[in-house]
């Protein structure tokens, strides 16, 4: 079986590497064109293009999908199944085009978290479990016929980030499961609308923007706890905060947290702290201390390193 492979970013790494490691046939990678990053703007590869040079596997970076040339050198490639993970969203002409269609890896338990942040926003919204779903690509992004799905417990110490490097390991397996499926033609497509009583159950999981990131101090203890394990530690939940002795509010980028019920009286986002070890921002029902957390133009640092920085 000939097989394209369509990915960009570390999760679908583990996916190509593993198809790669059994000798699966990968006649073709597809990724996202070069961009400049960092501070100096240097053109930096994907870490799907990286991996694909160094195994000397063909690789195309189109800008457009639907670009005659890019469709061409696609078809030359004459795939039996094109694998998708962590890409783009397709046009009918590229995800219709092998014989066997075109199947996404998607990092949530479908069809609960459709969209571009699984992973962020079954833990901000305080999930248990969480997992990874195969399925076949049709016109509605997220939508098409599930083939294979595992889940993954979320524990109370959690964040995004320790999930997702659980999820790639998961995910990976879960393409290979999937790929001798097909190969052995014992696959069983079954219709998402099978797992929905009703569309108000669905929880969506749209992409994250800067504005997205920052804490509502009007939650209680644990949805504030649960939205800085959720955006840990990329793209990283923040917020304005008046330090005691400051005259202007500084943005806190806040990395880990933990909970503390104390009964209190104080305003909402009060900052208290003993200048030396601990702090923590007063909530309706509680606080949330501040365990790991980041001034602009600094490193990230544990609370007692910034706390010892400044005076108060």
């Amino acid at each position: 079986m000939r097989i394209v492979f369509m990915g960009t970013p570390n999760f679908a790494v583990e996916s190509l590497k593993i198809l790669i490691k059994n000798k699966y046939n990968v006649v073709g990678v597809i990724t996202m064109p070069d961009k400049p990053a960092g501070r100096g703007y240097k053109v930096q590869f994907s870490p799907v293009k990286q991996y694909a040079l160094d195994q000397n596997l063909r690789l195309l970076q189109p800008e457009k999908l639907k670009d005659e040339f890019f469709l061409n050198e696609l078809r030359s490639l004459k795939a039996d199944l094109q694998i998708v993970v962590a890409f783009r969203m397709l046009p009918e002409v590229v995800w219709d085009m092998p014989r066997f269609g075109t199947f996404n890896l998607h990092a949530s338990l479908l069809p609960q978290y459709r969209g571009a942040a699984p992973i962020n926003w079954a833990i901000i919204n305080g999930e248990k479990e969480t997992g990874a779903t195969t399925f076949f690509l049709t016109h509605e992004i997220d939508t098409g016929k599930i083939i294979l799905q595992e889940k993954l417990p979320i524990s109370e110490t959690d964040n995004a980030g320790t999930v997702h490097d659980r999820l790639m390991e998961m995910g990976a397996k879960l393409i290979k499961k999937t790929v001798d499926l097909l190969i052995a033609g014992e696959i069983n497509a079954i219709d998402q609308s099978q797992f929905i009583h009703s569309e108000s159950e669905l929880k969506p999981a749209p992409k994250i923007f800067k504005e997205t990131c920052e804490i509502d101090l009007n939650q209680d203890v644990e949805a504030v706890y649960d939205f800085v394990r959720g955006m840990s530690p990329y793209p990283t939940a923040w917020l304005e905060i008046q330090f005691p002795n400051q005259s202007d509010k500084t943005v806190l980028k806040i990395f880990e947290t933990e909970k503390d019920f104390e009964n209190h009286e104080l305003p909402i986002g009060t900052f208290v702290t003993d200048g030396r070890k601990f702090a923590k921002i007063a909530l309706k029902d509680g606080f949330i201390l501040l365990k790991s957390v980041q001034l602009p133009g600094k490193k990230r640092m544990e609370i007692g390193e910034l706390l010892r920085g400044m005076r108060f």
